[in-house]
């Protein structure tokens, strides 16, 4: 059995440790949709790091409010990271802990390095599942026409985008669950 860790971040840059992560959350779902629990840390930038200038003016001046939520209750990156590997810990009772996201690649990197950098390991080893890539199986399209506007409306839950880490942890773990079900009941029906 495997519980699925959807998972997303906010960062000052695109890449760590020249950059900062602000922000992370994390949706525990079970494979049928169950959500099992969250987890939320608003972090302090690096001591060494800069802000990319590109980043926060193409990205963070558009979106104000987010800024602001992820710049809110800031904790120390070596807290929250030995924290969140607790939370993750606790969750092994559920299954095998799989990180998902979406695009895997930019939040898979930050997520790595933090937790490497911080706690010195990786609950989820090397590697993770990219939501993208399984959407582009699923509509049998290619890997740059699989976005999220060229998906089946039935695919998202409730919870919109919004570029909070809590809010697109929980939306993108809805789109996996509601897409593996999906995926599950074609399986069955070609048996």
């Amino acid at each position: 059995m495997e519980i699925y860790i959807s998972t997303d971040i906010e960062a000052d840059g695109p890449i760590p440790g020249p950059n900062s992560m602000l922000s992370f959350a994390s949706a525990a779902f079970m494979p049928d949709g169950t959500l099992v629990d969250t987890f939320e840390a608003n972090l302090m930038q690096l001591p060494d790091a800069q802000p990319d200038k590109d980043t926060m003016e193409s990205f963070w001046a558009k979106n104000q409010e987010a800024w602001n939520y992820c710049r809110e209750n800031l904790r120390k990156p070596k807290s929250a990271m030995k924290r969140y590997v607790k939370w993750i810990n606790r969750l092994r009772q559920y299954g095998k802990p799989v990180f998902m996201a979406f695009p895997l690649g930019f939040d898979f990197t930050f997520m790595y390095w933090y937790l490497i950098k911080f706690t010195g390991q990786s609950p989820f080893s090397f590697s993770g599942l990219d939501i993208k890539t399984f959407a582009m199986l699923m509509m049998n399209a290619e890997y740059r026409q699989s976005t999220k506007r060229n998906m089946p409306k039935r695919w998202f839950g409730a919870k919109k985008h919004s570029h909070k880490a809590i809010d697109d942890a929980i939306e993108q773990g809805e789109l996996f669950c509601n897409m593996y079900r999906e995926y599950q009941e074609l399986y069955a029906n070609n048996e």
